[in-house]
């Protein structure tokens, strides 16, 4: 008489990739949000705990998908060993394409999560963390310029500066959803010429400006 040989289940871990791939691939096939976490899990026999294990909750697991845009343009750029002594016109530039040729590759997602979901201005919350990151990048790049060498400047220079950055990236990314040329050409020629307007202004009056408008849109849109 043959026995039955008995079997250890392993369980099988997911971990925060997993779980944004799954999400993405749901409301791209589904056109619309799960209703919860507890349907999203059932859905993809995923454990809650395992969920909330890296995200607190849909929305915050929305947030973290743009951070992860962020970082792995970031990890693409510092493979780069010559962008540290780049201008900064030139480390703008490479992120900006760097980050924008990945957005091409989820364009479908990202126009989902920003434009077709019919929820408006509110979906720019999803870029919350996305943000932080990003100024902080080029407050990064303020750091890194000699050329700035009052401690005064620097202080309205970084605020101002990171802020102007974001509204032209906003900017960007508006044009890029609508872009409708071949390889979003329009899009790239875009990326130049804003570019050179904005660090052109660094460190000049009309940004403090800027930086106060950015505030005030950037406020009444996150309430």
């Amino acid at each position: 008489m043959e026995t039955t040989k008995k079997t250890t289940a392993k369980k099988k871990l997911i971990d925060d990739n997993q779980i944004i791939s799954k999400y993405m691939d749901y409301v791209l096939e589904k056109n619309e949000e799960p209703k919860n976490v507890f349907s999203f899990c059932k859905e993809h026999k995923i454990e809650e705990k395992d969920f909330y294990t890296f995200f607190g909750s849909i929305d915050s697991l929305k947030q973290e998908i743009w951070v992860k845009f962020f970082e792995n343009a970031v990890e693409t750029i510092s493979k780069e060993e010559a962008f540290e002594t780049y201008t900064d016109k030139n480390k703008l530039l490479t992120l900006y394409f760097t980050l924008f040729e990945l957005l091409t590759l989820n364009r479908s997602f990202i126009l989902f999560n920003l434009k077709d979901n019919k929820e408006g201005l509110k979906n720019l919350k999803n870029l919350k963390l996305f943000r932080n990151h990003f100024k902080d990048f080029i407050v990064n790049i303020i750091n890194n310029n000699e050329t700035i060498v009052s401690d005064k400047v620097t202080k309205i220079t970084k605020p101002v500066f990171s802020e102007g950055a974001w509204i032209q990236f906003l900017f960007l990314l508006k044009f890029w959803m609508d872009d409708t040329s071949k390889g979003f050409e329009k899009t790239d020629v875009l990326i130049e010429k804003s570019v050179n307007t904005v660090v052109d202004l660094l460190d000049t009056k009309p940004l403090e400006s800027l930086f106060d408008l950015g505030k005030f849109l950037w406020k009444e849109k996150m309430n």
